[in-house]
């Protein structure tokens, strides 16, 4: 059949009446008449010569004919309507596919979605988060933002934030601990990476306890623990600066260690693409400005 030739109202017509088998509810949805709605889907009838519903008292029953018809003009009507969505404002929109550690997705990234969404609305940014454990090509990311050196095999990786890791706990919990050697009496908050308390209390001068606390593969999660009095955990702040702010929690010694900074990664043999380089800019400068 012709495209010229498809009869895209009755189709229109069809496709609502199928999915509420009534004429009426339809008319409704396309905001014509009952009538119009009838007349298009007989019309459709006629020109395939075979019926595509059963008239029945208190509704529509589906033929043979209109089911095998009606999954068909869904999706083709879904898929018009993305690639609608996708161009509309004059650009098409370009699909990101993002990798993210959640530390930073949590910490970083959330609070500033709507700032991106405002400067790229041509980019559709889909995220998936990790535990630092990412596989782009596997995974068919575009892009993934790690924490580490940089140094992963075959990626690229640019920088993007330092993040220090420092004692944090609830104030509460901070008035009973006058220096770094009262952290022995305290529940200690771990994550898997088991030379980070014993790094810290080498910069703070202090024995490093038994490590009996919690692990935790989440650095949010185990954030989450220490709001609730759990324990102290030892992570970011520049990643957790609004509970700081608030004064949800509190950072009761200046100590710090450095054990790598977040990066953002593609692989080698990934060309930019629009949306790609887009978001880094926008991360970037977004970085610098806070």
């Amino acid at each position: 059949m012709d495209r010229a030739q498809l009869p895209l109202n009755a189709l229109r017509a069809f496709e609502a009446a199928a999915r509420h088998l009534n004429f009426t509810k339809a008319a409704i949805e396309l905001c014509v008449s009952q009538g119009a709605v009838s007349q298009q889907v007989a019309q459709l009838e006629a020109r395939l010569g075979a019926p595509l519903f059963r008239r029945l008292p208190r509704g529509l029953m589906l033929t043979d004919e209109g089911r095998a018809l009606l999954p068909v003009m869904g999706d083709a009507l879904d898929r018009i309507g993305a690639m609608l969505s996708r161009i509309e404002g004059g650009r098409p929109r370009e699909i990101l596919n993002l990798g993210v550690v959640g530390t930073f997705a949590g910490g970083w990234l959330l609070d500033r979605l709507d700032d991106f969404a405002r400067a790229c609305p041509h980019v559709d940014l889909r995220i998936m988060t990790n535990n630092n454990r990412v596989d782009l090509a596997g995974e068919g990311l575009d892009l993934a933002i790690r924490f580490g050196d940089g140094a992963w095999h075959g990626t690229h990786a640019e920088p993007i934030l330092r993040a220090p890791l420092a004692p944090l706990c609830t104030p509460d919990l901070a008035a009973r601990m006058p220096d770094p050697a009262a952290l022995a009496r305290e529940t200690l908050l771990r994550s898997y990476r088991a030379d980070e308390w014993p790094r810290w209390f080498t910069a703070a001068g202090a024995p490093c306890p038994p490590l009996r606390g919690p692990l935790f593969d989440s650095s949010i999660l185990m954030v989450q623990a220490a709001l609730r009095g759990l324990g102290v955990a030892l992570a970011p702040p520049a990643l957790f600066d609004h509970e700081l702010r608030t004064g949800q929690l509190v950072r009761p010694f200046a100590a710090s260690i450095d054990l790598g900074g977040y990066w953002l990664t593609r692989l080698m043999s990934r060309p930019d693409s629009p949306a790609m380089a887009d978001f880094r800019g926008w991360l970037r400068q977004t970085v610098q400005t806070g």
